[in-house]
């Protein structure tokens, strides 16, 4: 959707241009939004409505329950994993080892990495050793 409500392919579908009313009000509903924040939206990832509607559920995430990790969705995955700076495949361990709590799931993954610390730690200490004394030679 453009300017022209003729024109109906698929590059006109792609952009939301928000100097149509009819096109502000049909994201806005769409997305489920008001359009203001649909307005901030464009402003700040561009025209494109696959950018825009990514954006918007990135926001949606972030204002609902912050405090469940829900595995089963991948943009709740990616954002978790970036989150806690491990892979998809680490957080999703820590979810079955600990429950869906991001409290608990980034207690477990502090304390897997301090876990690898002292134990590497431990692993590197320098053995005392002892120095020969030379000799000397009393003249």
């Amino acid at each position: 959707m453009a300017d022209n409500r003729k024109k109906r392919g698929g590059a006109d579908r792609g952009l939301i241009a928000l100097s149509e009313p009819y096109e502000v009000a049909y994201w806005s509903k769409k997305l489920k939004i008001t359009p203001a924040e649909l307005k901030a939206a464009v402003k700040k990832v561009g025209h494109s409505a696959r950018n825009v509607e990514a954006y918007i559920k990135l926001q949606k995430h972030k204002a609902s329950d912050r405090a469940r990790i829900a595995v089963s969705q991948p943009y709740e995955v990616s954002y978790w994993s970036k989150k806690f700076k491990v892979t998809p495949a680490r957080l999703k361990a820590a979810v079955a080892a600990v429950g869906h709590s991001s409290k608990a799931v980034g207690a477990h993954l502090a304390r897997r990495k301090t876990a690898k610390k002292a134990k590497k730690s431990a692993s590197k200490t320098p053995r005392k050793t002892t120095k020969k004394r030379s000799k000397k030679k009393a003249a």
